[in-house]
């Protein structure tokens, strides 16, 4: 009985041990691979699964989640022969594991390797100003060749971004030079614009200005014209008055004209240029009587 037992206990040992062997517990989010004999057979879920122990055993614990690896920095020489340091980082996410256990070893280096690569070539046929205004591109191009390239191994790579490019010293001087004379070069620009703007203002002002000048001496010559005229036409009426009175023998009518004729000739003796100070007497009187003989005249004209 006490071999029995012995054996009895054994057996409950190796029961116990195979039960705790066969029962896999897979956390969410990860997968293992099932190998028997060495030989990949299935894929265990998360949940609680059971395997045979010695003939069946997990073989690679996979993560299937969305990851993310840096990119190492590395220096590469552009287009136009610019050399430049460049980093990144990439997303990647495992959608079969049994490939990416077994269709490719290391998995995540080879992925960094693949994106370096790629990163040199796309880039490296680029000029340095492509590169440092369409990082969206360079983006979109990496994830389109390395997506293709890890598809055999079981891998989604949902985006590849460029952290970083960072050109030599003396070639950002040189840009900072280049933009500064941009910039000075546009503010040029802009300061001829408005100065022929301010020109061309000007020139409309003044155009304007003469435009409505000239209407102005267009007025001022028509007003004169007709003052002149309605001064010939008063003066015509009143000579004609004159000589209907001194055909009829009125004598203040000669005595109007000769005193006009008489104001007439000392006006143009004080206006001369050559005018000075003359004594010479001068009969009022007569001036005043012939100012009364026009006064009689249109008495005698209001009458008729």
């Amino acid at each position: 009985m006490g071999g029995f037992g012995i054996f009895v206990l054994v057996l409950v040992i190796f029961a116990v041990l195979g039960l705790f062997l066969s029962v896999k517990s897979v956390p969410q989010g990860n997968e293992y691979t099932v190998e028997r004999f060495g030989k990949y057979t299935s894929t265990l879920t998360p949940g609680l699964n059971i395997i045979i122990p010695i003939v069946y055993r997990v073989g690679h614990k996979l993560n299937m989640m969305e990851q993310v690896t840096d990119v190492p920095s590395q220096e590469i020489i552009t287009k136009d022969n610019a050399m430049v340091t460049v980093d990144g980082v990439v997303f990647f996410q495992i959608m079969d594991a049994a490939k990416a256990a077994y269709e490719v070893n290391n998995l995540q280096n080879a992925i960094l390797n693949l994106v370096m690569t790629n990163i040199r070539t796309v880039m490296g046929s680029m000029d340095l100003d492509e590169l440092l205004s369409k990082r969206d591109e360079i983006n979109a191009r990496l994830l389109d060749v390395v997506d293709d390239a890890t598809h055999p191994w079981g891998v989604k790579v949902t985006r590849i971004e460029i952290k970083d490019i960072a050109p030599p010293k003396d070639l950002v001087e040189a840009m900072g030079r280049q933009m500064k004379a941009e910039r000075l070069k546009r503010a040029s620009i802009l300061e001829a614009q408005g100065q022929r703007e301010s020109e061309i203002l000007r020139a409309e002002g003044e155009k304007q200005s003469a435009i409505l000048e000239a209407e102005g001496r267009k007025e001022s010559a028509f007003r004169d014209a007709d003052a002149r005229e309605r001064l010939a036409k008063a003066e015509a009426n009143a000579t004609l008055m004159v000589s209907r009175a001194i055909s009829e023998g009125d004598i203040q009518a000669i005595n109007y004209f000769v005193a006009q004729k008489y104001i007439e000739s000392l006006k143009e003796i004080a206006s001369a240029e050559n005018s000075k100070l003359i004594l010479m007497p001068l009969e009022a009187s007569n001036v005043i009587g012939a100012l009364g003989g026009v006064s009689e005249i249109a008495k005698d004209l209001f009458k008729k």
